[in-house]
């Protein structure tokens, strides 16, 4: 009975209170995900250690995020989701100011992991919106307009970043991350009404710890076969495939506990339906094949003076990241409002054919061409980051069980976390392969190419997603 008058208070309330409440949240989320990027150089120096070390404090603040994504949505369904979303938000701030402090790269790390219990704001949010908003159309909307934060803060999280770091220090930065998160707590705190329908259920903390050894230790091997594209190791090999076991293993184990435990984490009935294998193998197909393109790739082949166009690293992000960013932030809402009439998953195809035509472009033309290039950025701009990424994340939602609401989400959050480690790992040792055959250019392109053929895979495995009926509009 708790839970209904909780629910039912939070839907009559003030939604536009709701929604600036949740996007302070995301948007303090985002800053903290993506501000850094431009400072990591500076990060190091005034550290005093290398850009690789530096760089494993993204990939542990990447990893906590996703392992935090696995299991909190589940938790907060239990205790409170109002609860947990302002405990991440202190936690955000806490682990900014560690690190804004932080006499060493160690502290460092351990601030960025302390911030990666932020991980699943985004899906925690779109829960929350959905308990608010019964209209699909309004929902959609406004589902739109938070998930297109994820893809960047218009392109101006980069800039302000760099001119914080370049200004002041790159400490500025974590200040002003402990500022965002202390607001966006304030605003959740007094805005945003709370929700906890599986209120006096039991949290599986042992299928809790499985899936986190599991997923942890697949993102770790992937991390680690990451360094194999630079230089070879059988120390380095061998520990990756040691840890695809212990993955396997962790993986087998939450299975049967799952299989035995009365109140499950994921009731495996719903591991095999295509509601949730289906969105999940999307997921992490699209990141795969889309992730690296964008923020690896491109910006690296427009930069080099051989085979690209020798473009300084500020007008790159001009012409490219920028476009990108903001043309999500614009279209995110269009498509959300779009998915509940014409249906999330044709919506989701749409985006995808369009991402394929994107990468198309850049491979065959752009490669060739700045301006082509910049064209086919700008597209994948519209039909990945503002399109495709929003379905992918409502689809978490509105596919979720009416039992386990938080249980999807989550998983799916893992799923784009996989999908980015995966795209960082098989799309570089690409490159790396095909530079041994002498022509620059036909490894960028043998690259993109791999990218294209990855999301056509994606598109393949959406057709199998389910529609979300009671989501859309009726007909």
């Amino acid at each position: 009975m708790t839970a209904t008058v909780l629910e039912t208070r939070t839907a009559k309330g003030n939604v536009t209170a709701l929604m600036v409440a949740l996007l302070a949240a995301c948007v303090a989320f985002q800053l903290n995900a993506s501000m850094l990027s431009p400072a990591l150089v500076t990060m190091g120096e005034e550290l005093n250690t290398d850009q690789a070390v530096i760089g494993l404090s993204q990939t542990w603040f990447f990893t906590a995020a996703a392992l935090f994504s696995l299991f909190l949505p589940r938790l907060s369904d239990i205790v409170g989701r109002k609860k947990i979303l302002v405990g991440m938000m202190l936690l955000m701030a806490v682990g900014s100011v560690i690190a804004a402090l932080a006499p060493d790269v160690t502290w460092l790390f351990v601030g960025r992991i302390i911030q990666g219990v932020s991980g699943p704001t985004v899906p925690l949010c779109l829960i929350m919106l959905r308990s608010a908003v019964s209209n699909p159309r309004k929902y959609g909307t406004l589902m739109g307009l938070i998930t297109a934060v994820n893809g960047g803060v218009a392109g101006v999280d980069s800039f302000v970043g760099g001119y914080f770091a370049e200004h002041f220090g790159f400490r500025s930065i974590f200040w002003l991350m402990v500022v965002l998160a202390l607001a966006a707590t304030a605003l959740i705190a007094f805005l945003a009404g709370e929700s906890k329908p599986a209120a006096g259920t039991r949290m599986d903390w042992l299928g809790v710890f499985f899936i986190v050894v599991a997923v942890g230790a697949l993102l770790t091997a992937l991390n680690e076969g990451a360094k194999l594209v630079g230089a070879f190791s059988s120390g380095t090999l061998m520990l990756s495939l040691a840890l695809v076991l212990v993955s396997a293993a962790a993986f087998h184990l939450f299975w049967r506990t799952e299989k035995r435990t009365s109140q499950p984490m994921v009731e495996i009935v719903h591991l095999r339906q295509r509601s949730t294998w289906a969105p999940l193998l999307t997921t992490t197909l699209t990141m795969t094949g889309i992730f690296a393109v964008i923020n690896g790739i491109v910006p690296a082949y427009v930069q080099a003076a051989d085979p690209g166009f020798g473009i300084g690293p500020t007008e790159m992000s001009l012409i490219i990241l920028t476009p990108y960013a903001l043309l999500g932030w614009a279209v995110g809402p269009l498509s959300g409002r779009l998915a509940p009439v014409l249906g999330y998953t044709r919506v989701l195809r749409i985006g995808l054919l369009g991402s394929i035509a994107a990468l198309a472009i850049i491979a065959f033309f752009g490669l060739n061409s700045l301006p082509l290039m910049i064209a086919g950025t700008v597209l994948l701009g519209i039909m990945y980051a503002g399109t495709v990424n929003i379905m992918l994340n409502g689809l978490g939602v509105v596919l979720s069980p009416a039992s386990n609401p938080g249980f999807l989400p989550g998983m799916n959050a893992g799923a784009f976390n996989l999908g980015a480690g995966l795209s960082f790992l098989v799309l570089p040792a690409v490159l790396v392969a095909t530079a041994a055959l002498g022509d620059a250019k036909a490894s960028y392109l043998t690259v993109v190419v791999v990218g294209l053929a990855l999301t056509i895979a994606a598109f393949a495995a959406s057709l199998l997603i389910p529609k979300p009926v009671e989501a859309e509009v009726a007909e």
